[in-house]
């Protein structure tokens, strides 16, 4: 019963936390897109941009509407909605296994007729967005004969492909062009893409955050108490599995093509295969911790999984940083106050406990924000 009472307490805790910070956290990403706009997004007289009639101020609200999302369905259908003002035609193409499979899109007359249809990765436009994880522009005349037999072109030739980035992957693809003489925004367009896979990480590190609360308790500081909060909604349908953006394997409902919700191909930043364990215990073999007690072996899984979600955490707030940082190999100078202050966090709840011997935050830090190569931190990195 204690316990019970216990988990009733942080889930309120958590839920008053995350109401009162997500606002802020909302103000904020809009505040970084507004530093990071083009002078010339506004102005419609850039190559890509001519017949844009939307200026800096519907940008924001745009921005403001994808942000209004709460699940991974709304926020890529307002992504599609709200990129329909900066281009004629627009559609989403979810990358997994290898493939981009079409999952909706606007101005092409059906919004589900592309969910039949791949793209080509391994050439022109499409395949150079993929591969270098930027935005391309490109003509017609170099995408797939058959996405142009079978949904024509545009009037000037001239089409967008941008890349849906999460977690150092490409999650999804973006295609864009102006249709029969309509608008092509290139630099909105980017905005409002890099927007979407901002808040996307945001929404995936909400749900991971109330995951944790169910398998790791708060000690570290005393609980908020707020208001009594309804149930969750029921969970989107879809199966849990690895890390997508590591394989990009996910398991799903079939079809796979067909699919209308493209959520878990798309988010889930760090639904690792340890998250699976904490509800059932893996086979002996594959089981690191197979040799503990049932109790140690928890507690070594809880502080894998709570040093990911402090290094997620950095990642989020700090992607300028974390990018220059592995540039020139020097992250740790550039991240020192907030992975100390992580890291004292982490010992805090797993310092003196059986998890102490894992080390799992300095490799967390290392996996994650380094990418697996020490060197990147920089010298006064503490091995």
């Amino acid at each position: 019963m204690a316990d019970k009472e216990l988990q009733e307490i942080i889930e309120r805790a958590v839920a008053h936390v995350l109401d009162r910070h997500l606002p802020k956290l909302q103000a904020e990403l809009v505040k970084h897109v507004l530093a990071e706009l083009p002078a010339s997004a506004s102005v419609p007289a850039a190559p890509m941009s001519a017949g844009s009639t939307a200026g800096t101020g519907s940008l924001v609200q745009a921005v403001a509407s994808v942000h209004a999302g709460s699940t991974q369905k709304e926020i890529l259908k307002t992504l599609l909605d709200a990129g329909s003002a900066y281009a004629a035609r627009i559609a989403l193409f979810v990358v997994k296994a290898g493939a981009a499979n079409g999952w909706q899109c606007r101005g092409f007359g059906d919004d589900e007729s592309i969910k039949d249809f791949s793209l080509d990765l391994s050439g022109g436009p499409v395949a150079h967005a993929y591969q270098n994880r930027i935005v391309t522009p490109g003509n017609i005349a170099e995408m797939d004969g058959r996405f142009v037999e079978r949904f024509g072109g545009p009037e000037n030739e001239q089409l967008l492909v941008l890349p849906l980035v999460l977690k150092d992957k490409v999650a999804a693809l973006v295609f864009a062009d102006g249709g029969a003489g309509g608008v092509l925004d290139a630099p909105s367009l980017e905005l409002l893409v890099l927007a979407t896979s901002a808040w996307l990480e945001v929404a995936s590190l909400r749900k991971q955050a109330q995951r944790e609360v169910d398998a790791v308790p708060s000690f570290d500081r005393a609980p908020e108490r707020g208001p009594e909060r309804p149930a969750a909604a029921p969970a989107q349908t879809v199966s849990s599995f690895s890390d997508p953006f590591a394989a990009h394997t996910p398991k799903h409902t079939p079809p796979p093509v067909h699919e209308p919700e493209p959520a878990a191909e798309v988010v889930e930043v760090s639904a690792h295969a340890a998250s699976a364990s904490a509800a059932s215990a893996p086979a002996a073999a594959a089981d690191p911790f197979a040799g503990m007690s049932a109790e140690d072996a928890d507690t070594h899984r809880k502080a894998q999984r709570f040093a990911r979600l402090l290094v997620d955490e950095i990642k989020l707030y700090n992607q300028a940083k974390v990018a220059e940082g592995r540039r020139h190999k020097d992250l740790y100078d550039r991240l020192k106050d907030d992975i100390e202050k992580s890291r004292s966090t982490f010992q805090k709840r797993y310092g003196a406990t059986a998890a102490s011997s894992g080390d799992y935050f300095q490799k967390e830090v290392v996996r994650s924000l380094a990418e697996d190569d020490a060197a990147v931190m920089g010298a006064n990195f503490r091995k």
